[in-house]
């Protein structure tokens, strides 16, 4: 029976009227079992695909216009293209090292309906001709953990994953791995490096594009779990069902995880490139507005690493194509909301802290910079900042992620902050991601930095060599 008790069989996530396309099983509180997934249609997408040609499959999820979940919003169909042709063994690896800050949706899947997440792997497997599928779980997360090892138990005892599936020539093992907590493995080659048993680090691309170069060397595709829980309601109602709900070119529903000073914080399934901020944050449908009485002051509209937004941006909708033109991206669906009493110095330095100590050391503008920034933000914060280290701040800030900039001469309100895309000098985007909060709040908030710097510059030491 259905229940209305969220908070007891899905902590986190909040029951809003819309269409329902990936949670709509959260209201069961034994959601996570085959059981019910089977009682509410689950497997049904699969005995689909089943019977159409892996092509047809591909070109369905193609048709969709499924954009990927993770964070670049790259569509899936067209990435599945890029396996090289007869380059066998293919892979699958699943990224379910949710790690950025503010995001919990994709955890949400996990325990609260895996059999979803298996459908959609063995739909992907099915179509690309894959026969493994690597399940990568982040480490924390003991209980998305075990309820997908549950699943993938009852999966292969009712013959829905293993040897000729459903009676079919189709075969396929999915292996459930997990991490040790590391952000960086949330990025798609370091992760293939920890699953392969080495330390996280990310590779260079080029050339180690995983579907050329993937898990051990060969093509892999990375997709993220949110991304594989639509595959199989695309297959069981069509593509063209799917591309009824959201705008045109980002079709479906999308989940959003908003923290922050909402009234209503929580998981939210809203139509992809429909929904705008300000309905989002304050609609009686989803957050009913900022706590207490309070104004909003900023938000950060795509988890930790992306640059911030102001009141301005409220009306933007929920679409990549919108927040990257204003300077910003939807990254991994997280909204952080702060109020006017929020002191923004510290609040880049908390995101700050956070990259400089899961920089995995690769690369020296990330290692040695991330804790420059760390260090400067903490004298600011404890009132021994010096004016000159705003311009510090920036100049670091160039050499992760080159500009330009707005100068410690100018308010820099009006200039461009944050360059996105962000360019970098690392590997991966973790730098740049460290580079968001510091110029976000320094074009915004400059007074708030002015305010704290109390010191002088010290005075420089003149060394005067006598003839």
């Amino acid at each position: 029976m259905p229940t209305n008790d969220y908070v007891a069989h899905a902590p986190g996530y909040v029951n809003n009227e819309g269409p329902k396309l990936v949670t709509k099983r959260f209201e069961y509180a034994d959601s996570f079992t085959l059981q019910r997934f089977l009682a509410t249609d689950g497997y049904t997408g699969l005995r689909t695909a089943l019977t159409k040609r892996p092509v047809d499959v591909h070109n369905e999820v193609r048709g969709a216009t499924l954009l990927g979940r993770g964070g670049a919003g790259f569509p899936a169909g067209i990435k599945w293209g890029f396996l090289p042709p007869g380059k066998y063994p293919y892979y699958l690896v699943v990224n379910g090292d949710e790690s950025e800050p503010g995001t919990y949706k994709d955890r949400l899947l996990m325990e609260r309906d895996p059999h979803q997440l298996i459908e959609g792997c063995l739909i992907a497997c099915y179509a690309l001709g894959l026969s493994q599928c690597f399940l990568y779980v982040r480490g924390e997360m003991a209980l998305a953990q075990e309820r997908i090892a549950q699943a993938l138990n009852e999966a292969y005892e009712a013959g829905y994953v293993g040897r000729n599936i459903l009676g079919s020539d189709f075969s396929v093992d999915i292996v459930l791995t997990w991490g040790a907590g590391a952000y960086i493995v949330g990025e798609e080659t370091a992760l293939i490096e920890s699953l392969e048993g080495n330390r996280g680090m990310p590779r260079l691309k080029p050339p180690y594009f995983p579907a050329a170069i993937g898990l051990y060397g060969q093509p892999t595709i990375v997709n993220n779990v949110e991304t594989l829980a639509n595959v199989g309601w695309i297959m069981a109602n069509s593509a063209e069902q799917y591309r009824a709900y959201g705008s045109e070119t980002s079709p479906g529903t999308r989940m959003f995880a908003i923290s922050g000073h909402v009234r209503r914080p929580g998981v939210y399934e809203v139509q992809h490139g429909v929904t705008t901020f300000r309905e989002l944050i304050y609609g009686d449908n989803f957050c009913r507005g900022i706590r207490d009485g309070h104004e909003l002051k900023t938000f950060i509209p795509g988890g930790g690493s992306a640059p911030w937004f102001f009141e301005e941006h409220l009306d933007l909708p929920l679409e990549a194509g919108p927040v990257g033109a204003a300077g910003s991206m939807l990254g991994s669906g997280a909204i952080v909301v702060m109020d006017e009493t929020t002191d923004a110095v510290k609040a880049a330095l908390r995101v700050v802290q956070f990259f400089a100590r899961e920089s995995c050391g690769k690369c020296t503008p990330c290692r040695e910079g991330t804790r420059w920034e760390e260090q400067i933000l903490e004298r600011i914060v404890a009132g021994e900042g010096r004016p000159s280290d705003i311009d510090l701040l920036l100049d670091i800030a160039d050499n992760i992620s080159p500009g330009p900039y707005p100068v410690a001469a100018h308010h820099a309100q009006g200039l461009e902050a944050v360059p996105f895309p962000p360019k970098q000098t690392t590997i991966c985007p973790l730098g740049p991601s460290s580079v968001a909060p510091i110029a976000s709040t320094i074009r915004r908030f400059r007074h708030e930095y002015d305010a704290k710097i109390t010191k002088r510059d010290p005075i420089p030491l003149r060394i005067e060599v006598l003839a």
